[in-house]
């Protein structure tokens, strides 16, 4: 139990979550004079972040960055407001879609969480909208991010429990629309009960111009996605292609970025990554220190004490895990709860791919949720609105994301239907 206290103690104190883990599992080998083990530490941080898959993370990373300096954004952004800000409320729809247009080129919420909170707040705001609705839309919706591929959640999911990217990829589609359906239905009420603004309908010619200009944006995905499909590239080259495309786009039909720019984007896409892969590599060696103590067993064990029915199993899983999203960064989380939790379900005969959809859909809700909700910290800082007035204002949302959670656990086909109707051919 050494280890679970000093990482509560590290995590209270607020230490960076990668120190937190690596920290603990040091503070473990002293107090258990495991000290042989630390000569082992190095080596295993190495081989944790030495895998091939994983170099979709920076390809995806440098995708992202490449379409923030081409205007990329805020084409998407032009061509959803024309087609339908002219409604009630219409800005808070267009957050959404906006937001679902980015996932699927990003696969970030935090990248997404910035963007839109830079971007879309303040329009939202200069429309009349207040500032704890607008911020708890851009927050509730940038979570779509690791869900709509390409994923950076899903990339380490596969990672950690040797499932294929490619299915979780397509596996992540339909819970993606689905959650981003929740947000409008529940933007449609507030918009009734608020009477929010409505602006000035577009032409059809306007929605067409837009939609023309958008054309390149839209496509980078269509070719990730396209491809996995048609089995041309892995997820790895998709990641490749995908930031090939927004540089040609931003470069030479948008003509926005420049030469000078690209020292930058390479210097943020290294910086984005090395933050992610010393989770990886740290929280690597905290499960091997839980492995030492069969926590992993222990655990299994007491789940399937309580009962063997599928759905009961899962149910307990999701409320674990909600709780786990709360504390820990999803990254992180996947690599320590996986090994603990995919020998359970698979011995209950449960797709490992539907389940890799109910562990990363309930991390990313703890994005949104306090005390350690990372998109929360985002938009408050960008946005000026405190953490506390933006947990309130963000639960009606909360309460969706669980929903649509506990409809893809119960059923499962419309996680798996897309896997195995373009991958099992």
């Amino acid at each position: 139990m050494s280890i679970i206290i000093a990482f509560f103690i590290l995590l209270i104190l607020g230490v960076p979550i990668a120190f937190v883990l690596g920290l603990s599992s040091v503070f473990y080998m002293f107090f258990t004079g495991n000290i042989d083990f630390l000569l082992s530490v190095p080596q295993r941080m190495i081989v944790a972040a030495d895998n091939f898959s994983l170099m979709a993370i920076p390809l995806f990373v440098l995708a992202g960055e490449l379409m923030n300096y081409g205007g990329i954004t805020r084409r998407l952004t032009d061509f959803a407001r024309s087609l339908i800000s002219h409604l009630r409320g219409g800005l808070a729809y267009v957050n959404i879609l906006v937001s679902m247009f980015l996932s699927a080129i990003i696969g970030s919420a935090n990248a997404v969480a910035a963007i839109q909170s830079s971007s879309m707040v303040p329009e939202m705001r200069k429309d009349g909208y207040d500032n704890e609705y607008s911020s708890a839309v851009t927050a509730a919706s940038a979570i779509i991010g690791p869900i709509i591929p390409p994923s950076m959640v899903f990339i380490i999911y596969g990672v950690s429990a040797g499932t294929s990217i490619g299915a979780l990829f397509l596996a992540g589609i339909i819970p993606g629309i689905l959650l981003g359906g929740g947000f409008f239905l529940l933007s449609y009420f507030y918009a009734k009960k608020k009477n929010f603004p409505t602006r000035k309908r577009s032409s059809l010619q306007e929605v067409i111009k837009m939609w023309l200009i958008a054309i390149p944006a839209l496509t980078i995905p269509l070719f990730i996605i396209g491809g996995i499909i048609s089995g041309s590239f892995t997820p790895t080259e998709a990641g490749a292609i995908g930031s090939l495309i927004a540089f040609l786009v931003g470069k030479f039909i948008y003509r926005e970025i420049k030469w000078k720019y690209i020292p930058s984007v390479f210097k943020k896409t290294g910086m984005i990554t090395a933050s992610i892969m010393i989770i990886v590599a740290c929280a690597n060696i905290f499960g091997w220190t839980l492995a030492m103590e069969r926590i992993p067993q222990v655990i299994a064990e007491s789940i399937l004490s309580i009962s063997t029915n599928t759905i009961i199993i899962l149910l307990i899983i999701n409320l674990l895990l909600l709780v786990v999203g709360m504390f820990l960064e999803p990254i992180a989380a996947i690599i320590i709860v996986v090994p603990v939790l995919l020998p359970v379900v698979l011995e209950l005969g449960i797709d490992p791919v539907h389940f890799g959809l109910i562990v990363c859909l309930n991390l990313v809700i703890g994005l949104i949720t306090p005390p350690v909700g990372i998109v929360l910290f985002v938009v408050s800082g960008i946005t000026k609105i405190s953490v506390q007035r933006l947990s309130q204002s963000i639960f009606p949302f909360v309460v969706v994301a669980v929903i649509v959670l506990l409809v893809i656990t119960l059923v499962p086909e419309l996680v798996t239907y897309l896997p195995e109707r373009f991958l099992s051919q």
